[in-house]
């Protein structure tokens, strides 16, 4: 079996070299590549792979289609809308994600985003720095706020404890309602949560029903003064909309990791340009600690797909 890592999983070498030693023991090849997003240094890497492993770089078709040895995608993340789906179920090629990974990860810069917005620390680090006061930025409690998730899996159900522990109202929002939610959160409309949240926390996948789900509309359901925090996909926001309602004031703040495309982000781009808000570079997920994680769910996918009994099966 020819496999072949496409780019980094964030682990020391020495750690890859562990996960990879047992396949590599068994006769089986193991390629680790930097990087590349250009088509054909992917075609030329991994042409003749059985096994492709990916984290969040796109992988399209064409790079599918021309890799005819193929026969499972090894998806090191929880997302796979990156990876042209259509293209792989067209070829019979399994897929697998690495849910679960970055659950902690994602929910506590959540956390992280919501407390720094509320207790102004870009502001106030900036004011100290230039030998400054606090005068005109005292901040905001997290506790007896009311957060709403949007997208209540794993992630969105981990914030929403966290939240919870810091005392404050949840309220939920999720396309399906099993009857096997956690009590500690309140289950309603998207417009209820809208209307009553002092901050919207977006933990949903991304598809055609979530695409610019927060839109001018949408964001006009909010209350005056709220907050809105995206760790899902950029997309999933409508940017200049809400570019719009932060510079107006409508809204108090956003924290914002993720964005249309994966950094670097234009300098342009309207969320970095307005008022009141954070923005990350797409770090939620990564950790020291689930980064290991994921390294040892990709080569665990691995192993279970060789031995017939594929995990974590997106297709």
């Amino acid at each position: 079996m020819n496999i072949v890592l496409l780019e980094s999983l964030g682990i020391p070498d020495s750690l890859l070299n562990e996960c990879a030693k047992p396949l590599i023991d068994a006769g089986h090849t193991f390629t680790a590549f930097e990087k590349s997003t250009d088509t054909k240094v992917q075609i030329e890497q991994a042409q003749n792979a059985d096994v492709i492993m990916i984290a969040n770089m796109p992988l399209n078709g064409e790079v599918i289609d021309a890799c005819k040895n193929l026969k499972f995608i090894d998806v090191a993340f929880t997302g796979v809308d990156h990876v042209d789906l259509a293209a792989a179920r067209k070829n019979n090629i399994s897929v697998s994600n690495a849910a679960g990974y970055s659950t902690e990860a994602v929910a506590e810069l959540s956390l992280c985003l919501m407390l720094s917005l509320l207790r102004n620390v870009m502001q106030t680090d900036a004011r100290c720095r230039e030998g400054k006061t606090k005068d005109g930025l005292v901040g905001c409690e997290l506790r007896g706020k009311t957060i709403g998730i949007v997208g209540a899996g794993a992630i969105g159900t981990r914030t929403a404890e966290l939240c919870k522990a810091f005392g404050c109202r949840v309220l939920g929002c999720k396309r399906t309602i099993t009857g096997n939610e956690p009590d500690f959160m309140e289950f309603v409309s998207l417009d209820e949560l809208l209307s009553n949240s002092d901050i919207v926390s977006l933990h949903c996948p991304l598809n055609e029903d979530s695409r610019h789900l927060i839109n001018k509309d949408t964001i006009a359901k909010m209350k005056q003064g709220a907050y809105i925090i995206n760790a899902a996909r950029g997309p999933v926001v409508d940017s200049k909309a809400l570019a719009e309602a932060l510079n107006s004031g409508y809204l108090a703040g956003a924290g914002i990791d993720v964005f249309e495309n994966e950094p670097p982000i234009d300098t342009s781009h309207p969320l970095l340009n307005c008022k009141n808000t954070i923005v990350t570079p797409h770090i939620a997920f990564a950790s020291a600690e689930s980064m290991k994680l994921r390294a040892q769910i990709v080569f665990e996918n691995l192993k279970k797909w060789m031995e017939g009994d594929q995990i974590n099966k997106i297709l």
